[in-house]
């Protein structure tokens, strides 16, 4: 059962100290704010950097019954500029936290909001050692600070385009403590590097290039693991990854760590990177400027999420990034997007009425979304809907009966398994080997162990893949099995599609295609949904169907037993039931899902090759065949088997197209398929304008359409092929032929004559051959002289 979303008010400010003024500065100047929200959600900071006539400022908002002094700083340009807002844990008291306001010269203060008292300035400290230093990005990563600061040459009139190499990552530690804040050592992470933005997970620092000037460093990501002391090079794209573990100052340097890789690093294409920012997972969402978002781990390796609807990216548009669980949050022109990021699936599409929307921590509410406006605060959370509908039939008995025969297979005992002992306990175990791998795996998850032995770690690598999808199975069973009626359908149409996308991940063989057969005879609606997931089947801004799905899912679509190899046991092959579930369920994407299906066909397989599913029966008459099995014939089908015709594009179909139509004697149908269709080849158009032509002799219904119908005509054709054509066609009178008749459905000459002029004064092939030589001014040759 779909979740539905509701967007309602939690906050119109009124709740927050200076609630008016707060909406003046959200309202303010062109660009959006920044909007930052305290660890317990009772703070708000306003930065507004470049607002003149206001000056650029930072205020602090905070909610009713919290009283104390305000915070406010502003600055007044050329002074140097904030650059982050962090809060930080304060060991002092447990739940509490500081908040450090970092400025672009590495001044930093250090504030601490008491109740009653209000904000205080415990400490102003200076992060860099250098004065000429100038802090670009700055993060917190547990109790200590990374920051990527420019380190201008010491020469002023050095060309600074020459210098691209002159940032340094660094990090410090800062401590809050009961007599006061205090900073560690400084510590360089990466020296004579490019210029990055330094985004930090709980447990890494992602380090993304913040421009694309120089041309080699754009090209690759770097992750620092600041418990290892590793940086990790990666061009997820490229799939390249590379780590080194930083043993000294010296293997800090950037030029260093690249020796080995710039070879490689050279060839590949630059990042294509719109948007970034981090997950609560820890891992580093993008969006590239083609509006895709991906995910990269913190190991190295990417993984493609979804695709935003809005297709390619401006560089100035603004795109919101949020994670809550396992829900992506994306805020892109006005709409919001709610993402699956284990699917990739959109699960809401939400369009807003406020302009700047930011996201706000909700804390201890992990699946509720919280949105900050102009007009106040909004709390987006997912709601079941009230729906009386009982789930599919006989879901329960088939988890049981399925769980049966899987022991039933395992078991040394010749007595029958049945549902009821099942359920009685004591059989529903699994084996021990099994159990003991499992054992050992959720071990190694909890607590690192000290080493497994070999026996035990060769079979956990070679089995991992298959014991998460066993857990997970099992998991959902157990919910099935326990979950109330009303959520029933929801867990269904889970399992449902985990047994599809099981099935089309294994060989394509007569059982796994008999068990596909049963579970879309059993649940219909399921097995439809969870098939336009597998095939990633959407429609795309133009209304034209699109499916993204690998070549494997493809190849089993279309390559797996067919009709003759099955038997005639009621089983159809994998694509007929796709073909019946688009005619029950979505039949207007049928001729478009027939037509994807070509194209994958025409780039897979060679042209009529006899192991491609074009090679036995054409996918047009595959789809035919299940339309012809309907019980009961409507006009939509007629219609359907228009399409399912012209969509193939193949002559013979294209042809019986155009006779069902004639035979439905919709002309004016009948006379645009003509006009499109003859361009594809000179024999169909040849055939089609015959076929028309024929018509034309037989009666009056095509004359209006005449203007259209001659320009048709192939070059081939000769005015005596178009008379022979004419008279054959003529229908025969059960009267004696009158030189007048009084009927008005008689074919005449000055119907023709346009047509016969048009053929008469082309010019003829034969002519055009010897054009050359016929326009020649000196034809004949000139007489030799002769000689006396």
């Amino acid at each position: 059962m779909k979740r539905a979303g509701m967007l309602r008010q939690v906050s119109d400010f009124s709740d927050f100290s200076r609630g008016h003024r707060l909406q003046e500065l959200l309202c303010q100047g062109e660009e959006p704010s920044h909007v930052q929200s305290s660890p317990d959600g009772q703070h708000l900071l306003v930065l507004q950097k470049s607002r003149p006539p206001p000056l650029p400022r930072v205020v602090a908002f905070q909610r009713h019954g919290i009283s104390g002094a305000d915070l406010e700083r502003n600055w007044q340009p050329p002074q140097p500029a904030l650059v982050g807002l962090l809060f930080l844990q304060s060991p002092v008291t447990l739940g509490s936290w500081v908040l450090a306001i970092v400025w672009e010269h590495g001044r930093t203060e250090v504030w601490h909001f008491v109740v009653a008292v209000g904000w205080q300035l415990l400490q102003t400290l200076e992060l860099c050692q250098g004065a000429r230093a100038r802090i670009i990005s700055v993060c917190s990563q547990g109790g200590s600070l990374v920051w990527c600061e420019e380190r201008p040459p010491l020469d002023a009139h050095s060309d600074m385009s020459k210098c691209a190499l002159r940032f340094c990552v660094c990090t410090r530690a800062l401590e809050v403590g009961e007599q006061g804040v205090q900073l560690g050592t400084i510590r360089i992470v990466l020296h004579n590097s490019p210029e990055y933005q330094v985004l930090a997970s709980p447990q890494h620092v992602f380090l993304v290039p913040a421009t694309a000037s120089f041309a080699t460093t754009s090209k690759f990501l770097l992750i620092w693991h600041p418990k290892k002391a590793k940086l990790t090079i990666t061009a997820p794209s490229a799939g390249f990854v590379h780590s080194k573990v930083l043993r000294s100052s010296s293997e800090s340097d950037f030029r260093k760590l690249l020796l080995g890789s710039v070879g490689l690093l050279s060839g590949l294409a630059p990042l294509d990177i719109h948007t970034s920012a981090v997950s609560n997972s820890g891992g580093l969402l993008l969006v590239s400027t083609k509006g895709a978002v991906s995910m990269v781990e913190p190991d190295g390796t990417q993984r493609h999420i979804s695709d935003l609807e809005r297709g390619p990216l401006a560089q100035g548009s603004l795109v919101q990034l949020k994670t809550f669980g396992s829900i992506l949050a994306c805020v892109l022109a006005g709409v919001l997007y709610l993402i699956d990021q284990n699917s990739g699936r959109l699960i809401e599409k939400k369009i807003l009425s406020m302009k700047d929307v930011h996201f706000l921590e909700s804390p201890g509410e992990e699946d509720s979304i919280q949105l900050l406006t102009q007009t106040g605060i909004y709390s987006f959370s997912f709601s079941k809907p009230e729906d009386s509908s009982r789930p599919e039939p006989c879901l329960v008995e088939m988890v049981f009966e399925e769980a049966c025969r899987y022991y039933q297979r395992r078991s040394l005992s010749s007595s029958k398994l049945t549902v009821e002992k099942l359920k009685k306990g004591g059989v529903f175990q699994a084996p021990v080997a099994l159990a003991s791998i499992l054992q050992h795996s959720l071990h190694q998850k909890q607590k690192p162990a000290q080493g497994l032995q070999d026996t035990y770690g060769t079979l956990l690598s070679t089995m991992s893949l298959e014991l998460q999808s066993y857990m997970s199975l099992e998991l959902l069973k157990t919910c099935v099995v326990c979950a109330p009626e009303s959520e029933m359908e929801s867990y269904c149409e889970e399992l449902v599609e985990q047994e599809i996308s099981r099935i089309l991940h294994s060989d394509m063989d007569k059982d796994n295609l008999a068990y596909l057969n049963s579970i879309f005879a059993s649940f219909p609606k399921a097995a439809w949904k969870a098939m336009r997931s597998c095939l990633q089947l959407q429609q795309n801004r133009d209304g034209l169907l699109v499916a993204r799905a690998t070549p494997e899912v493809w190849k089993k679509v279309l390559g797996g037993p067919q009709q003759e190899e099955v038997g005639q046991n009621g089983v159809v092959p994998l694509f007929e039931l796709i073909c019946a579930s688009f005619l029950r369920f979505k039949p207007k994407w049928l001729p478009s899902f027939v037509e994807l299906t070509q194209q994958y066909v025409s780039v897979s397989w060679a042209y009529s090759s006899k192991e491609g599913p074009e090679g036995r029966v054409p996918l047009y008459k595959r789809a035919l065949g299940v339309l012809a099995r309907k019980n009961k014939r409507s006009e939509a089908d007629d219609e359907m088997e228009l399409e399912l015709l012209l969509c193939s594009k193949r002559p013979k179909a294209v042809l019986q197209a155009l006779h069902l139509l004639i035979h439905l004697k919709r002309w004016q149908q009948v006379v645009e398929v003509a006009e499109k269709f003859s361009k594809l080849s000179p024999l169909l158009n040849k055939e089609i304008f015959t076929t028309l032509l024929a018509e034309f002799a037989q009666h009056r219904e095509l004359d209006p359409y005449l203007d259209t119908l001659w320009p048709l005509c192939p070059a081939e054709l000769t005015a005596s092929d178009i008379l022979t054509v004419v008279l054959q066609h003529l229908p025969r009178s059960q009267e004696d032929p009158v030189p007048f008749s009084s009927e008005g459905n008689q074919l005449t000459v000055g119907l023709l004559k346009p047509l016969l002029q048009r053929v008469v004064q082309r010019p003829c092939i034969q002519d055009e051959m010897y054009s050359d030589a016929l326009q020649s001014p000196t034809f004949p040759p000139p007489t030799p002289p002769r000689e006396h």
